[in-house]
């Protein structure tokens, strides 16, 4: 059984920057595609990005392609998503997530298997 705990959120001023990360016990991550989604207050929880077991392919949403970079170390068990140039908009609970079965990189929740409780990520204006 594979434990995923994100960290790194926190309250920002819009333009700012946050890394966060999720660290996984339990499992190694090498051999899953990871991703990221977020959940704002009253919405239904949206991809945000994916990345590919050896981390040459990713794919993101429309809202955070050019600010947001998901990168894995799979020596330290460990996805980042840097997030750069945040806007109040990016103001949700930030989940991650793996696909213990996939082979494409996927946007639909209902793909991954396993998910993290979620750290909070709120931007000021």
């Amino acid at each position: 059984q594979v434990q995923l705990v994100e960290s790194g959120g926190g309250l920002v001023q819009a333009g700012d920057s946050l890394r966060l990360s999720c660290a996984a016990t339990g499992r190694t991550l090498f051999p899953y595609i990871m991703a990221w989604f977020r959940q704002a207050p009253g919405k239904e929880r949206e991809f945000v990005c994916a990345i590919s077991r050896s981390g040459l392919s990713s794919q993101y949403t429309d809202s955070v392609r050019g600010r947001f970079t998901i990168s894995r170390d799979n020596d330290k068990n460990t996805v980042y998503l840097q997030m750069n140039s945040l806007k109040p908009e990016d103001t949700a609970v930030y989940y991650c997530a793996l696909d213990k079965d996939g082979n494409i990189l996927h946007s639909s929740t209902g793909m991954y298997e396993y998910w993290g409780r979620g750290t909070q990520v709120t931007v000021s204006s």
